[in-house]
């Protein structure tokens, strides 16, 4: 347990610390976008209302419940012996950090700031996400390959 804790406490801790320098620091949100290393890397400020990528824009206080809902779920499968394997705990982490620190934007600015974009080979990606969301989907993946037994020959 104490793995996930301490997993989602540095995710969330470097997911709103990378958010406050763009968008106060570098002020990202009066300045739209930076180019870092185009078209590989740029900072791109887009205001999140919806679910990924602007989907399903509901409201704000639903996607914080239903967060807040995932996150416990999480947090309560690993307590219960759902997840032995320290690499199950720490994908949990990953997940339930992510998705605090994207709750946190809503209650902070009323929607998720994202500002990470990078496009390549021609393609040019029109979407921004953040360290957040990079953690939710590390977390999802990771749960959904290191959960259940280990296979014994």
């Amino acid at each position: 347990m104490r793995r996930l804790f301490w997993t989602g406490f540095w995710v969330f801790l470097v997911d709103q610390a990378s958010k406050y320098l763009v968008v106060h620091v570098l002020n990202l949100r009066m300045l739209g976008e930076i180019d870092v290393l185009p078209p590989f890397l740029n900072l791109r400020m887009a205001w999140n209302t919806g679910i990924n990528f602007g989907i399903l824009d509901v409201s704000r206080w639903l996607l914080i419940a239903l967060a807040v809902v995932i996150s416990g779920w999480v947090i309560y499968w690993v307590r219960s012996d759902g997840a032995q394997r320290p690499i199950t705990q720490i994908a949990g982490g990953f997940l339930v950090g992510g998705a605090i620190g994207n709750v946190a934007d809503r209650l902070i600015y009323g929607a998720v700031a994202d500002f990470l974009n990078m496009s390549c080979c021609g393609i040019e990606n029109p979407y921004a996400f953040n360290v957040a969301d990079i953690a939710i989907f590390i977390g999802a993946v990771g749960l959904i390959l290191f959960t259940g037994e280990k296979k014994t020959p």
